[in-house]
């Protein structure tokens, strides 16, 4: 069992950055493939970022790419989303998730995330 908790969303201007965490419990997080989606009002949740065990692969959304960097420290069990260049289209709820089953390789698929945190609210004034 993984336990994610999101913190570090919140309402900013167009043009600022924030960092997202998320911590995660259990003796696997190391293990795993860690992923970060979101959820604007009225769409599909959507993938963001990805990340696979050892950090090294890291696999953006086109929408994202350049301005978004996925992090992980695997000793202390968190991850990270920094975002920089943030726009009004970047608001949503951002969700962490753990794949499942471990040693996977990573996923652009929600579907292929088995434990999910309770997300964290951005909200981007333009």
């Amino acid at each position: 069992q993984v336990q994610l908790v999101e913190s570090g969303g919140g309402l900013v201007q167009a043009g600022d950055s924030l960092r997202l965490s998320c911590a995660a419990s259990g003796r696997t997080f190391g293990h795993r493939v860690m992923g970060w989606f979101r959820q604007a009002p009225g769409k599909e949740r959507e993938f963001v970022a990805a990340m696979d065990r050892s950090g090294g692969s890291t696999y953006y959304a086109d929408s994202v790419k350049g301005r978004f960097t996925i992090s992980r420290h695997n000793a202390e069990n968190w991850m990270y989303l920094r975002m920089d260049s943030l726009t009004a289209e970047d608001t949503a709820v951002y969700y962490c998730a753990a794949r499942q089953p471990v040693f996977m390789a990573p996923s652009r698929s929600p579907s292929d995330y088995a434990y999910w945190g309770q997300g964290t609210q951005v909200t981007v004034s333009s």
